[in-house]
């Protein structure tokens, strides 16, 4: 009886939803701790009396840790296990914003907040390829999605940190050490936590996979109160993952990532990242200074960011609804379009009030984008390299949040309000031509079915390697 077919067979019910919130809380306060700096941006400008060009650093430094957590988490989760570098990644990131918290000077805040980024983008880039692993095809849409929307919380609670408690004495400091609570967490994760079931089967652990299946099966016989469905006839052979006993390194995972199999897939994903991170921070990292620059107060432009973050949370949850509707490829155009056609509408903005509207509208647009990239990027890769995949994909975009705050923090002057977002508006429109050429449909179909037609790694690869292209 094939493992993977009795585990995708069953229903959504009460253990998924515990993995979701269990990785939902993960991305909540992965959000909070990157959100939490535009907020903070202010205070520290005056604090260290900073320069456009340093507080432009210190809006790209988290992003510089995403980029190196998001690689290292993705070839360690191959290696290691995704278990393990989700609870690890959490710790480290926890570490580093009270770090940086404490930190007595602007070189210091630096290096801590870039250490902290390290472990948010680690746990970033592990939690949807791990998960993506649970869920049956026909809901791993909504799943991914909803997943993912849980970033829109922490958002939120980043803008009431940056209302109710940045604007006490000190307040930037004690704002970070409230987003580094979560370290709590892991007592829980520890306990309830399971491995992935196909990572297991590809390092040859089947005993253990072997538990964690049934460990679930017994969970939603319980949950639904109803006999399982019975297991389908193996479809496949790709239903089975072959063992490899060689995890991938940066140069193997890379060289397969860009063979002519798998280098369609890689170049849309990537260039995906790379827009809508980009844009997404390019507008989260700097809407607050702006504001201010526009004539708001801070304590008023920190208000109208929880309006504009607000409207996070239905974008999410409505791209995670178009997921399992339509497909991940039409959903993540359809918000790319709105996103691009928002950002224009705030180019043009001239009030505080129309600022916010067109803000918000954006919120929502970009937001949903993501709902359909995190659910996208893991089903496009093959087991033995799914983790790696999603991780490089993550850190290239990361090169997009990295340069969209410093660029927006050095032209802002020449280029104005307007200017800003007319250039954000020619990314998103790239990256909408792009997904809708070239994007590939995944609605629907088994990881298996998804990436076993991408077939071997090549020619160089291990004979081992070549069989776990197809788990």
């Amino acid at each position: 009886m094939d493992l993977l077919h009795r585990l995708d067979r069953l229903p959504l019910s009460r253990p998924h939803y515990l993995l979701l919130l269990i990785g939902g809380l993960g991305y909540t306060f992965d959000g909070l701790d990157g959100a939490v700096v535009a907020f903070l941006l202010p205070d520290v400008r005056e604090t260290w009396a900073l320069s456009g060009a340093q507080a432009g650093v210190i809006g790209s430094a988290t992003p510089i840790g995403y980029l190196v957590g998001a690689t290292a988490a993705g070839l360690l989760g191959d290696r290691v296990g995704r278990r393990r570098v989700m609870m690890w990644a959490l710790a480290f990131y926890a570490f580093f914003t009270l770090v940086a918290a404490a930190a007595p000077n602007f070189e210091s805040f630096v290096a801590a907040r870039i250490l902290a980024g390290l472990g948010t983008g680690a746990e970033s880039a592990i939690i949807a390829p791990f998960l993506a692993e649970f869920v049956p095809a026909n809901r791993r849409g909504w799943f991914i999605g909803a997943l993912a929307g849980f970033f829109s919380f922490g958002y939120v609670t980043a803008a009431l940190l940056g209302r109710f408690v940045v604007p006490l004495d000190d307040g930037w400091r004690w704002a970070q050490v409230l987003t580094a609570v979560p370290v709590v967490m892991l007592l829980w994760w520890r306990r309830t936590l399971p491995e992935s079931p196909r990572f297991l089967l590809l390092r040859g652990r089947t005993a253990e996979a072997e538990a964690v299946v049934a460990g679930m099966e017994r969970s939603v016989e319980r949950a639904t109160g109803r006999p399982l469905p019975p297991v389908p006839a193996a479809a496949t052979a790709a239903a089975a993952p072959a063992v490899t006993t060689a995890p991938p390194t940066l140069a193997s995972a890379l060289r397969f990532l860009w063979s002519r199999a798998m280098a369609r897939r890689t170049a849309v994903v990537w260039t995906m990242w790379f827009v809508t991170t980009f844009a997404y921070y390019g507008f989260f990292s700097w809407i607050p200074t702006l504001l201010v620059d526009r004539g708001l107060t801070v304590t008023r432009s920190f208000e109208f960011s929880i309006i504009i973050y607000l409207a996070q949370i239905p974008g999410y949850f409505s791209a995670a609804w178009f997921n399992e509707r339509f497909d991940r490829r039409l959903t993540i155009a359809t918000y790319l379009v709105g996103s691009a056609v928002s950002a224009f509408a705030l180019s043009q903005a001239g009030t505080s009030v129309t600022i916010v509207v067109a803000g918000a509208v954006l919120s929502f647009f970009l937001n949903g984008t993501y709902a359909g990239l995190y659910a996208y990027t893991p089903e496009v890769f093959p087991t033995w390299v799914r983790a790696s995949g999603t991780g490089l994909s993550s850190a290239f975009g990361r090169i997009g949040s990295i340069s969209a705050p410093f660029i927006i923090g050095v032209t802002s002057a020449s280029l104005g309000f307007g200017g800003v977002f007319t250039m954000v508006t020619a990314v998103l429109v790239a990256g909408v031509a792009v997904v809708l050429v070239f994007g590939l449909s995944t609605a629907g179909r088994s990881l298996e079915e998804l990436t076993e037609e991408t077939g071997a790694p090549g020619a160089g690869e291990a004979p081992a390697r070549r069989q776990g292209v197809q788990a």
